[in-house]
């Protein structure tokens, strides 16, 4: 029902820019809780940031100050803008939607290198 594809990943220098979207179908942005999940090699995945249906933000401390996150409701898309991006930032990054129940995307990879 809920449908979630996340676009945008690549590789990057470090000191770059990217940014990723996750498209949304059967949940709506902005009336839905929104969210960018990461996982990094050998890690657990953890918050990176979300968006209420309010717009209200919230973002883990490794990336505040760096990534923003946005939506689009006429595109029905949520946003992670991700700039002065770290070697430490390579992971696959995974859009979830709280929508009744919580919902994953495939993921995208960032991989963050010189």
């Amino acid at each position: 029902q809920v449908q979630l594809v996340e676009s945008g990943g690549g590789l990057v220098h470090p000191g770059g820019s990217l940014r990723l979207s996750c498209a949304a179908s059967g949940a709506t942005v902005g009336i839905a809780t929104m969210a960018w999940y990461r996982q990094r090699p050998g890690k657990e995945r953890e918050l990176v940031a979300r968006i209420s249906g309010g717009g209200a933000t919230n973002y883990a401390d490794s990336v505040k100050g760096r990534f923003t996150i946005s939506n689009d409701k006429a595109k029905n898309t949520v946003y992670l803008q991700m700039n002065t991006l770290k070697t430490e930032d390579t992971a696959v990054y995974y859009c979830n939607a709280h929508w009744g129940g919580y919902y994953w995307g495939q993921g995208t990879q960032v991989t963050v290198s010189s």
